[in-house]
């Protein structure tokens, strides 16, 4: 039978008018399989037709044998790409749109914009918890721990020198008011003092970055005892 080759060019099917495929990655003749098995009116042929296309779907996927759940997975595909409309019987719990398209809850990620970013929020938190503490020894030491950390972060952003009343001011103002250490004789740690711990642990931190010494990796030249 000759092909009308006019009648042919109209039958030809291009992507654009194309369904949109469901999971890509099982191709457009999985899609019309399902299509198919959907049209078959007798439920039993409906059900042997789902199985044999569920195995098919698993032995394009051996990679996944192993996974856990690997035939759970391959029924709630099989339901997705037959947009949830397959009356057939799963060995698994049937699922619908409204459970496949639930939306995760949106977790709050804490932003906090500190005045002073070089701090960083930790420092903000523990001025927090200061504040709340009852007067006493406890929580004047636990201050001055503070300002010594935020001298110290400070010295690590400005490699050069600052007086403890720029810590103490800063204080004061990441407390709103409420710790002042600047009608106070209190003294902390010198800055050259900080500097020499910041350089310790970067030194260490890079150490631990390569653990190799320096020293290990040059070449040992062995004394030859027979040489004259």
């Amino acid at each position: 039978m000759q092909a009308n080759t006019h009648s042919a060019i109209f039958e030809l099917e291009y992507n654009t008018e194309r369904t949109h495929l469901k999971i890509p990655e099982y191709g457009r003749h999985i899609h019309k399989l399902i299509n198919n098995v959907k049209a078959i009116e007798n439920r039993d042929e409906r059900n042997k037709a789902t199985k044999q296309v569920i195995k098919i779907m698993g032995e394009m996927n051996p990679h996944l044998r192993d996974v856990p759940d690997f035939q759970h997975m391959l029924w709630d595909q099989l339901f997705f790409m037959a947009d949830f409309d397959l009356d057939v019987d799963s060995p698994y719990p049937i699922p619908t749109k409204e459970t496949a398209y639930i939306q995760p809850v949106k977790l709050a990620y804490p932003q906090r914009f500190p005045k002073y970013r070089f701090y960083g929020n930790n420092i903000t938190r523990m001025i927090e918890e200061a504040m709340n503490w009852e007067e006493g020894e406890k929580k004047d030491a636990l201050i001055v721990v503070i300002a010594n950390h935020m001298k110290k972060s400070y010295l690590s952003w400005n490699k050069e020198t600052v007086t403890d009343e720029v810590i103490f001011q800063h204080l004061l103002e990441l407390s709103d008011g409420k710790i002042n250490l600047l009608k106070k004789d209190e003294e902390l740690s010198t800055s050259s003092d900080l500097l020499r711990i910041n350089k310790k642990q970067t030194n260490r931190f890079s150490q631990n970055k390569n653990p190799q010494n320096n020293n290990n990796n040059k070449p040992r030249h062995h004394k030859n005892k027979n040489r004259k």
